[in-house]
């Protein structure tokens, strides 16, 4: 077993969130891929690469950056043992030789130093309990001006994939807000603390770059509705509501996606950020 000092976060995606992740791995890969193009289009992936994959889960973008690194390699970081079993399970199915998959905690996983010319994460690294101390650890792992490139969301307000599903399943409650900066889906949304805490972990060459495309949840109004309505958020925030009132929040989630079916897609609205860093060097 790993050394573990992310407690909280593990319990969860170790758990009933990362087995949700692993069944419904290819939607999830789905439902951010226009984002992770635009990493792709953007951070060069030199082809004898040594590449590191910040919560990988299921490991889609550890296996697109092993393809672009032919001659090198990508490993795979993550919590959940069940992401990692898909991660593995379709890296072979796809005869990938030159990546692997590790259960780790990046904040004291014990990296060999300067071993990495990449290190990037596709929303999978706004989880640390203790974010300095996990970037400081990347940043170890690094050669000198090796690169950093992270996805991870802006706040709320951002985020209507978010926001309508909120909107949707309150039914007249006022609904607290998920902390911005805390361990969870904005715990990278601010520029400026995430500035701040990549500095502190020795990063230089910090920038920050919106890019604002759809999340995709279905083809259509009732496949999309027959996953949204399995997400984690979506029992949490239906959970105290007695019968009449799940079935009432669950009609009105029905009609929010109806809204936001097009010949694309079932498609909301997001905002993310693009940040990437270098180590100092080179």
């Amino acid at each position: 077993m790993p050394k573990i000092a992310n407690v909280d976060m593990a319990a969860g995606w170790d758990g009933p969130e990362g087995d949700h992740w692993a069944e419904h791995a290819e939607r999830y890969a789905v439902a951010s891929q226009r984002h992770w193009d635009r990493l792709l289009a953007v951070v060069p992936v030199p082809h004898d690469a040594s590449a590191l994959d910040i919560g990988c889960g299921t490991g889609r973008s550890t296996r697109d950056v092993a393809r672009l690194a032919s001659s090198g390699s990508a490993l795979g970081l993550d919590l959940s043992s069940s992401m990692l079993k898909r991660a593995r399970e379709v890296a072979a199915a796809e005869g990938l030789e030159n990546v692997q998959f590790e259960q780790a905690d990046v904040q004291v996983h014990p990296f060999e130093p300067a071993r990495y010319d990449l290190a990037i994460s596709a929303f999978g690294a706004m989880f640390f309990a203790d974010p300095t101390a996990a970037f400081s650890n990347v940043m170890r792992a690094l050669r000198p001006g090796g690169e950093l490139a992270l996805l991870s969301w802006r706040e709320l307000a951002r985020n209507e994939w978010l926001t309508a599903l909120r909107d949707a399943l309150a039914v007249g409650r006022q609904l607290p807000e998920p902390p911005s900066g805390l361990p969870g889906p904005f715990g990278l949304a601010d520029a400026g603390q995430v500035s701040g805490v990549l500095s502190a972990a020795g990063f230089a060459d910090i920038r920050f770059e919106e890019v604002n495309e759809p999340v995709e949840f279905g083809a259509d109004a009732g496949d999309a509705f027959a996953f949204m309505k399995t997400l984690g958020m979506t029992k949490g925030l239906i959970e105290a509501l007695d019968a009449d009132g799940e079935e009432r929040a669950l009609d009105a989630l029905q009609q929010t996606i109806v809204q936001h079916a097009t010949g694309q897609g079932v498609l909301f609205d997001s905002s993310a950020w693009l940040i990437r860093a270098r180590a100092p060097g080179r």
